[in-house]
């Protein structure tokens, strides 16, 4: 595998003094004045980003933090890949905008994404360009689904996370996020996803996966169910931000013949998962499943320039011309900067990288598996939960995993929480971290958990 570049300026963490350093402090001052109340991020990683180069950035008062929130996923290859700013810089002078025209940077962009797929799927799948989020792109999958079938019900998944719009809230599991907003989408049918740490129907791990998919499909097939045929069944993989939950392989199958067996579209949330994240372009692939619909955002262009898209099978392509726009569906530097960002994942082996820093993750977290407060540790490819819990009671740790996050940060390591009450600690790395550079975010990390548990005893 050819070497990865290890960024030029920023080379390790460098932490000084008490966070928010000064300058940080001013800048979060000003932002409390001027900003949305529904901002969240800086209120539990309080600094004020400088610069990034590759997995590390630098706040404004000079000190410098690994990396592994990575925009929420977007910097596949860290902050400013040297290649995608040049792509990005040389089409700024030649388009930037234009709609859903067929454009050179766009015709390129298409033929990468679909040479991506499985050989099996790349000549029936067609690609649509939605608004530049993913949860528009999931708005998107809803709207072609109910009208290829005709139906309007949709199952998701407890645990699941879809978005903040008012469609794809409706699909997400996050109570609390719901309850302030009245008349959501109607029609949305939760079922328990294969989280067997936790099974959410009580049994034991080894026969839960089984036990879900034989309730969803006995709700679905019993004339009194109550549940009318589904247009679409809305999938994620791996849960994100319900606290890195890979699905048990047999689930995932099972749901996949299932919904083949009664005709209903199987949508794969690929959002987070894609474009590399668990060591397969998409996760599916990983599973070994061939989904109808697949939910593409965050990381197509690899420099946080948004694009999302839906990937689907073309028997479905019976919507009209304008059925689902927007304004900034032609972001001509998300395309070029994309199609860069797959030449360099070919070229330098990344999706290996991927593979080889799981395993590495897998060795450096064992000693965890010992650790009183640590309810479970898992992952795929380069999405990573710590799973606190407390030792007496089992319930989350919610203030631990808290701890843990500012802990971290002081020693240099930005991490994100997730999970029921926040108690996963979550690692989304740029996907050409080093070895060097997860040894090290590892060793702090783990210093991070003895001292928030120290305090905690």
């Amino acid at each position: 595998m050819t070497t990865l570049a290890h960024p030029a300026s920023l080379t390790g963490p460098a932490v000084h003094g008490d966070l928010p350093g000064p300058r940080s402090a001013e800048y979060l001052a000003r932002q409390d004045r001027r900003e949305s109340n529904a901002r969240a991020y800086p209120r539990h990683l309080p600094i004020a980003i400088a610069e990034g180069s590759g997995s590390f950035v630098r706040d404004v008062d000079g000190n410098v933090f690994i990396d592994f929130l990575a925009g929420a996923g977007v910097l596949s290859l860290g902050h400013n890949h040297p290649e995608l700013v040049e792509a990005m810089t040389g089409q700024l002078g030649l388009l930037t905008h234009a709609l859903d025209f067929p454009t050179p940077a766009k015709d390129e962009f298409t033929a990468a994404q679909l040479a991506m797929l499985p050989e099996g799927m790349r000549s029936r799948m067609k690609l649509h360009f939605c608004g530049p989020t993913g949860a528009n792109a999931v708005e998107a999958a809803l709207k072609l689904c109910k009208t290829a079938t005709g139906r309007g019900d949709i199952v998701s998944f407890q645990g699941g996370f879809h978005g903040s719009t008012h469609a794809a809230l409706s699909l997400t599991g996050l109570v609390s996020q719901k309850q302030p907003v009245a008349n959501t989408m109607p029609g949305v049918h939760f079922f328990p996803y294969s989280y067997c740490h936790r099974c959410p129907v009580g049994l034991e791990p080894d026969t839960c996966a089984t036990n879900c998919v034989e309730f969803l499909e006995r709700s679905l097939t019993d004339a009194n169910g109550g549940i009318p045929l589904p247009a679409a069944v809305v999938l994620e993989l791996v849960q994100g931000e319900g606290g890195v939950i890979p699905a048990r392989e047999s689930f995932v199958h099972r749901v996949r013949e299932l919904t083949r067996e009664l005709d209903i579209p199987l949508v794969v949330d690929e959002v987070q998962t894609g474009c590399g994240r668990t060591g397969t372009w998409f996760a599916f692939e990983r599973y070994g499943i061939e989904p109808d619909v697949v939910i593409a955002s965050k990381a197509l262009s690899g420099i946080g320039a948004p694009v999302a898209l839906i990937i689907y099978d073309e028997r479905l392509d019976t919507w009209a011309p304008g059925a689902h726009s927007g304004t900034f569906r032609g972001n001509q530097l998300a395309f070029a900067a994309g199609v860069r960002a797959i030449e360099v994942i070919k070229r330098d082996g990344v999706l290996a990288n991927v593979v080889e820093r799981e395993h590495q993750l897998e060795v450096l977290f064992a000693p965890l598996a010992g650790h009183p407060w640590v309810a479970d540790v898992r992952g795929a490819g380069l999405m990573w939960g710590i799973e606190l819990a407390d030792p007496h009671t089992g319930a989350p740790a919610s203030a631990l995993a808290l701890a843990v996050q500012e802990q971290a940060l002081r020693r240099g390591l930005i991490v994100e929480l997730g999970g029921r009450g926040d108690c996963v600690v979550r690692l989304l790395p740029p996907l050409n971290v080093t070895a060097e550079v997860v040894r090290t975010a590892a060793g702090i990390l783990l210093a991070a958990l003895d001292a928030a548990a120290g305090d905690a005893r």
